[in-house]
């Protein structure tokens, strides 16, 4: 992947900027954050490095995309939710390999190069030119435009009205498959991540300046800290002093985990979590994962909550954060008075939690 993006002018033309402006909640986000009108304003990025776009930044873009091409024919709730679920709103994502062309899903939207020169030549969506130039489809607008063109044209598929499950079961494994078992846990996850997107209201400043960087981030990786700085006297947190004993035997008998650890030379007794470069710590993917796993089968095994479901919520609530994020508290932003309700409700009910 040749593509690199910093701010948001490399992955956007100069309207589209000053559509984004013209957006009461991303001007307030980015001001906020310490951008300024009329130079470059950075995207943000997570503890990996991985540039993305805020939920009030994803919102945006949806919500242009559709009253500029689609007349409101497309709901934004439904691109944005679909892109946590296939990208966690990152545009330089490539998670989806199609064995059969040989072609890798590209941006926020995760779509195939095929399918979006397929919605030009057939169905006449040419806002944008494909055809040669695949990497267009990292740039947040052309990805959008292009997974609304395809919803669109699924929410009319064989001249039928269909259902808002059947499009987006569709979206993730073809017409074919959009009443297959296969593609029912992606629906699930996608009515789940769509009750938590956010209302249409400022975001607390206090959360923006948290969220959103005003430079580009270097990513932080386990195998390059130190336990000490001697130049700054910082000390890196451990695993071992957030954990139980039982979880880490736990966390250390995950393959994934243990590999991670082990490459980054971690021992037992004394893991570091990874610190961003603003020195927080957070978990990697792998380690979210593992989490979401280990709790899930100790403790809801029967209740049918998916591990999915756990990060990608962690990934909008917290990014990841062990301390969260703003007011938010810890991964999941449980406050305390939530947590208790739940415990003293889990003990009069007589149910586990």
């Amino acid at each position: 992947m040749a593509a690199s993006f910093y701010y948001w002018n490399d992955c956007v033309d100069v309207q589209d900027m000053e559509a984004m402006w013209r957006e009461p909640e991303v001007s307030t986000e980015w001001l906020d954050a310490g951008e300024t009108k009329g130079n470059k304003v950075h995207l943000s990025r997570d503890p990996d490095g991985e540039p993305y776009l805020t939920q009030t930044e994803m919102k945006a873009v949806a919500d242009i995309i559709v009253r500029r091409h689609f007349d409101s024919q497309v709901h934004p709730d439904m691109i944005c939710a679909i892109a946590e679920l296939e990208s966690d709103r990152q545009p330089l994502s490539t998670r989806w390999y199609d064995k059969k062309t040989k072609e890798t899903a590209l941006g926020i939207m995760q779509i195939l190069p095929k399918t979006a020169a397929w919605l030009v030549r057939h169905l006449g969506y040419r806002a944008y030119e494909v055809e040669g130039n695949p990497e267009i489809l990292c740039r947040p607008f052309v990805s959008v435009y292009f997974g609304a063109a395809y919803l669109k044209w699924l929410s009319n598929f064989e001249k039928k009205v269909r259902s808002e499950e059947f499009v987006v079961r569709a979206y993730n494994g073809g017409p074919k498959k959009a009443t297959h078992k296969s593609t029912l846990p992606y629906w699930k996850r996608y009515l789940c991540v769509k009750e938590s997107l956010p209302s249409r209201r400022f975001v607390s400043p206090s959360v923006n300046s948290a969220c959103s960087s005003t430079a580009p981030a270097v990513p932080a990786t386990q195998n390059t800290n130190a336990p000490f700085s001697q130049d700054t006297g910082f000390v890196y947190i451990y695993w071992d002093s957030k954990a139980s004993l039982e979880d880490m035997q736990e966390m250390w008998s995950h393959s994934e985990v243990a590999k991670e650890w082990t490459k980054s030379g971690e021992k037992r007794g004394k893991v570091r979590f990874s610190h961003d470069q603003n020195k927080r710590p957070y978990l990697s993917r792998v380690e979210m994962k593992a989490v979401a796993d280990i709790i899930l089968s100790k403790h809801f095994s029967t209740r049918g909550v998916k591990p999915s479901v756990l990060c990608a919520l962690a990934e909008m609530v917290s990014m990841r954060f062990v301390n969260g994020v703003g007011p938010r508290t810890g991964l999941m932003g449980i406050d305390y008075s939530t947590a208790f309700w739940l415990y003293m409700y889990a003990n009069t009910k007589g149910v586990g939690l």
